[in-house]
């Protein structure tokens, strides 16, 4: 059964995120992160915050789907505690970092406020 794990709304887009974006990156806050991390951040808000993510899952910003490929070991804390998402589109299939979700290579959209992103997988049975 596919479920959404999460959803939230961009509320802000620092002006540092399109050249984030050329390195194949998108970092998320919560609009509630200090605001030194605003300039190089999505910030956004929350709807559905049920789990994290796992490989294997779908992360969609404005219709564009990707595949997650892996998952750092914090990431699903840092999301659920933070709203926080290193999102790399680098293809990797071990996550660099303990933050970091890694999906397909492939361009990433560029969020502007009111854009929506949201993870979907399969509801495992506990």
């Amino acid at each position: 059964m596919e479920v959404t794990r999460y959803a939230t709304e961009v509320t802000a887009v620092g002006a540092l995120v399109p050249d984030f974006v050329e390195q194949q990156i998108l970092v998320f806050f919560s609009d509630a992160a200090p605001e030194e991390l605003h300039d190089f951040s999505v910030l956004h808000h929350p709807t559905v915050a049920k789990s994290g993510l796992t490989t294997g899952d779908e992360v969609v910003i404005d219709g564009t789907t990707m595949r997650v490929l892996s998952v750092g070991d914090l990431a699903e804390q840092n999301l659920l505690a933070l709203g926080h998402l290193n999102l790399k589109a680098n293809g990797a299939s071990q996550a660099p970092l303990p933050g970091d979700v890694c999906v397909e290579a492939r361009a990433l959209p560029i969020p502007r406020p009111g854009s929506k992103l949201w993870i979907t997988g399969t509801l495992t049975p506990p």
